[in-house]
């Protein structure tokens, strides 16, 4: 029989699988939700597409900037605590989100949200490699993380819906309220603490250097088609961003402590991880947001209806994603990343299909293909994450794969609907204008998703497809 021990250590993995993807859950929702639920946001607060963009990019560039000073701190102070506290920074600003009276309020309650976040997703990853030390049992948990993030993206667009016209768009930020108390009892009550005897101090001069970079580059690119892109503002916020991204560059090289060690890019996993992950954020996540409003506003879809859309696809990722644990021992994670991404590709290029005067289900093959492609790439993804750097640096990998992916979300939603001309969106204007726009931000998309399947298909060559078994291999370069 199994001792008692056995059965708590049992109970404890399973309650921190729980509420890890619990919050997991939390924080792609308030990116999904929010996208079904824009044109109500836009209606009630009086805002236009710019101000919709900043709406989701508040929230993913605080997250992208915040995520690895977050790591580093949780690396020190203990990665159970700094989840405490992000789940408590989440739950209040979600709060402040339904009761916002204005686009400002919104944009700025959104952004400390996504500091919440930043801690949450920074040591989401680790908490899971501390409860589940073996491998194969680790591939278990990352699967069920990985279907978790795919599901809660793509199930997203319907809870929206569902919450905004059957109550109001405060809603889908109500909703946080008791699952953030729940998921805060639960973590007292069960995870376990973990932290890094050697943690890295934290790198202040690259934080406010990375997130000025970032900041500059995302504004240029949402205020590119106002301004004008040869105006002197956006060459400026242009030049200031590459700037500031360079002397990022040059920041990690010289500090002490940096919070991106740029010597791990000469392992292969870790690259790949990073290559991948902005792959499919600036591609097909990043395009959500403009598919949404076509269904809305071009095909006149209600929010419910829009959501329903999505579920078809929804439901095959959850079976590619739940399978991913038994393929991933016969399927080596450099097919299931690389193979993909191809999938996310070809899903958004048949997406292009759609016109003004199309049936919703024009979008429904492409949105299938490129399902299934995230449901086999997110769980095979996330283990090469953490698989490719010791386990006393699970806090920074954890760290630069969320870095990167909400980074590549931010920079991706700004730069495709830089090809979609704002008048012509929520209604107004000329659909075809829209639909023109939305078609080339589809085809740039699936250019980056098949450039990253390009690239994670060379760097996951070889031996143990780039991963580090032993801290020896952990700078193993290509």
């Amino acid at each position: 029989m199994p001792s008692l021990t056995n059965i708590d250590n049992s109970i404890t993995r399973r309650v921190t699988l729980a509420v890890v993807c619990l919050a997991t859950a939390m924080l792609m929702l308030d990116i999904a939700v929010v996208n079904t639920a824009l044109s109500s946001i836009s209606e009630d607060l009086n805002t236009g597409l710019s101000g919709l963009q900043w709406v989701i990019d508040a929230y993913t560039l605080a997250l992208a900037t915040v995520v690895l000073s977050a790591g580093s701190l949780a690396d020190r102070l203990g990665r159970r605590r700094v989840f405490l506290v992000g789940l408590g920074v989440f739950t209040v600003s979600s709060l402040v989100c339904a009761l916002s009276g204005s686009i400002v309020m919104l944009d700025a309650a959104r952004a400390v949200q996504g500091l919440g976040a930043a801690a949450m997703f920074a040591v989401s990853l680790a908490l899971l490699a501390h409860a589940y030390p073996g491998m194969r049992e680790r591939a278990g948990a990352l699967a069920v993380y990985g279907a978790t993030i795919g599901a809660s993206f793509a199930v997203g667009p319907l809870v929206g819906g569902l919450l905004t016209s059957g109550l109001s768009w405060r809603w889908i930020f109500l909703v946080n309220i008791p699952f953030g108390i729940i998921a805060i009892a639960a973590t007292v009550a069960r995870v376990q603490e973990s932290r890094d005897e050697h943690a890295r101090s934290i790198d202040w001069i690259g934080q406010i250097v990375l997130g000025g970079g970032l900041f500059l580059l995302v504004l240029a690119l949402l205020r590119g088609n106002d301004q004008g892109w040869g105006s002197t503002v956006i060459i400026a916020e242009l030049t200031g961003a590459v700037a500031l991204l360079a002397l990022f560059g040059i920041v990690e090289q010289r500090v002490k402590e940096p919070m991106l060690p740029l010597h791990f890019f000469r392992n292969r996993g870790f690259a790949a991880t990073q290559a991948g992950t902005v792959a499919i954020s600036a591609s097909f996540f990043a395009v959500f947001i403009y598919t949404t409003l076509y269904l809305q506003h071009i095909l006149g879809l209600s929010a419910i209806q829009t959501g329903l859309v999505y579920m078809p696809g929804t439901v095959i990722m959850f079976v590619v994603s739940g399978a991913s644990a038994q393929l991933g021992e016969k399927v080596s994670p450099r097919l299931m990343v690389s193979g993909g991404l191809v999938l996310v590709g070809v899903g958004m290029l048949l997406m292009t299909l759609a016109g003004v005067g199309s049936s919703w289900t024009i979008v429904l093959p492409g949105e299938i293909v490129a399902l299934v492609g995230t449901g086999l790439f997110n769980p095979a993804m996330s283990g090469v994450a953490m698989g490719s750097l010791p386990q006393r640096h699970s806090g920074l990998a954890a760290g630069a794969y969320d870095t990167f992916r909400q980074a590549g979300m931010a920079v991706g939603i700004a730069a495709l609907g830089a090809l979609i001309p704002a008048s012509s969106a929520l209604g107004h204007g000329s659909p075809h204008a829209y639909v023109d726009g939305l078609r080339a931000a589809l085809v740039v998309g699936a250019a980056v998703a098949l450039l990253g399947a390009l690239a994670t298909a060379k760097l996951l060559r070889g031996r143990q497809n780039g991963m580090a078994v032993e801290p020896e291999l952990v700078l193993e370069s290509a």
